[in-house]
């Protein structure tokens, strides 16, 4: 099944609702700073479960507290809704 790619427009519309969210390229990515080195491995343990779930799994980089979390849909090679409502979660989880 493959998902349809998100145009520039559709894009840059939903970044507006996604503070802390940049682009480069094919890619959306946010560092999320956390309480803890203990809390930010937790917030990626929840992601992860998010994650497997949707069958959709971010890039992620943990560098003590922060947490920087990159998405593309690389199987269609770009941006497609699944980044953008896994976006959408990854901002719940980050609270």
């Amino acid at each position: 099944m493959t998902t349809p790619l998100l145009s520039d427009t559709e894009i840059s519309e939903a970044l507006e609702s996604l503070p802390g969210w940049t682009r480069a390229g094919d890619v959306i990515s946010r560092t999320v700073e956390a309480e803890s080195f203990p809390a930010g491995i937790e917030l990626v343990r929840r992601v992860a479960e998010v994650a497997e779930a949707a069958n959709h799994h971010p890039d992620i980089d943990i560098r003590w507290r922060k947490v920087t979390f990159a998405l593309s849909t690389h199987s269609e090679g770009g941006l497609t809704a699944q980044d953008v409502s896994l976006a959408r979660e990854i901002d719940r989880l980050a609270g």
